[in-house]
């Protein structure tokens, strides 16, 4: 309401108004918690860091409305997680896909959620990426400026391109060569959804495993992409402390560098 009178979407908030606002009352979860085995790689009263298994989706969506992170992240918490993303992704303040492993934050209270989402806002949050990728790179390090934005009449898949795109700013290393693929330690200034599966794309060079943006060829060990968020660091939202946690490669992760090495 604006000086008592329902508010016009169009006017502007001029100096002197009176502005009223009703808050809805809140809506009860319809997202039912599930006992489901997490790995806590830390934990306080604001935040935790969770190591996600390949294959767990991070939020219930369409196909998948349960099992997901946030449901095991509802029984753990007893419900406590921040609402600012409503019902149904409470405390998810960053998302890695499904088929990603690795670590993420997850905020307890709003104020927590806030200020991390300022920090990933200004690319201020240290993320760090292993991965596989098929093919030799010309360059042992380098890195990637190419905006990212969906893929016109593809609404699942993104691309490299000028049209309806955001920044996105992806560094590479490579750390070991193999026959026909090159394990790579990835630093992500930029978040932008599927980044480094489609930087690796445009490079020529698409992720092991990855069906979306790579070959249709399987490796046999596991199915999607051979991606994991190994390093995750940013400013505790109510200490002020920088932390940083990591998490080791995963068995499937392992197991694929073991083959290939034989090759």
């Amino acid at each position: 309401m604006i000086d008592g009178n329902p508010a016009d979407k169009s006017r502007k908030a001029d100096p002197g108004l009176s502005i009223h606002v009703l808050l809805p009352p809140p809506v009860s979860l319809d997202v039912e918690p599930q006992d489901i085995p997490l790995e806590i790689v830390y934990e306080d009263a604001e935040l935790l860091v969770v190591n996600k298994p390949k294959g767990m989706v991070v939020h219930p969506g369409a196909g998948n409305p349960d099992g997901t992170l946030v449901n095991a992240l509802l029984f753990h918490c007893s419900g406590k997680l921040s609402g600012i993303n409503g019902v149904e992704r409470p405390g998810i303040v960053h998302r890695i896909d499904k088929d990603t492993s690795g670590l993420l934050v997850v905020a307890k209270t709003d104020t927590a959620h806030n200020r991390l989402a300022e920090q990933i806002a200004a690319h201020s949050v240290t993320r760090k990426y292993y991965a596989v990728a098929h093919g030799h790179f010309r360059e042992p390090s380098g890195v990637i400026d190419e905006p990212i934005g969906r893929k016109p009449n593809d609404r699942i898949k993104y691309c490299v391109t000028q049209h309806n795109s955001k920044q996105a700013i992806t560094e590479y290393t490579v750390v070991e060569e193999f026959e026909k693929y090159s394990f790579l330690e990835l630093h992500l200034l930029t978040g932008r959804t599927h980044q480094i599966r489609v930087h690796m794309a445009y490079l020529g060079h698409p992720l092991a495993g990855d069906q979306l943006y790579g070959t249709m060829k399987k490796e046999k060990e596991f199915e999607g992409q051979c991606l994991h968020a190994g390093v995750l660091g940013f400013v505790h939202p109510t200490s002020g402390e920088y932390m940083e946690f990591s998490a080791d490669l995963p068995e499937y992760f392992t197991q694929f560098l073991d083959r290939i090495r034989k090759q």
